[in-house]
């Protein structure tokens, strides 16, 4: 079961702007749904309702998290293969692969590019076949 949004929706537009899936679907000043079979069950869009108006897979109101305290993918360089895995899923753009230090560099890899870009929905961690990635809160 995926995320839902109640009647208190005020159809602000922010969680379908900021939804990495575009599973929130709506008009602006209409009451949004979310699309059951695109939603990731990432919490971004509750995480930035302001009317408290979206639940969780459990029924339970999701609260709003200042964007300070929001996850953000960190890789570890050792275990990262660059196979741009993360990259490709990453519909925010926020993630690249570093560029070689030296012609026939092949220390490259992964790296958080553009944190505000950033909506913490850890898809890239969740495609990453190494497990190279994982979801942190911090200064980015």
């Amino acid at each position: 079961m995926s995320f839902f949004i109640t009647d208190k929706c005020i159809g602000c537009t922010l969680c379908r702007k900021l939804c990495p899936v575009g599973a929130v679907e709506g008009n602006l000043k209409e009451q949004h749904r979310i699309n059951e079979k695109r939603c990731v069950e990432c919490g971004v869009c509750g995480r930035v309702c302001k009317q408290k108006a979206i639940l969780d897979q459990d029924g339970k109101p999701v609260l709003e998290v200042p964007r300070s305290e929001w996850k953000k993918p960190v890789v570890i360089k050792e275990k990262c293969s660059a196979c741009s895995m993360c990259v490709w899923n990453c519909t925010k753009n926020a993630l690249k692969i570093t560029e070689p230090a030296y012609q026939g560099d092949i220390r490259v890899f992964a790296e958080l590019s553009d944190a505000k870009r950033c909506v913490g929905c850890g898809i890239c961690a969740s495609v990453c076949p190494l497990h190279a990635i994982h979801m942190e809160v911090g200064e980015f």
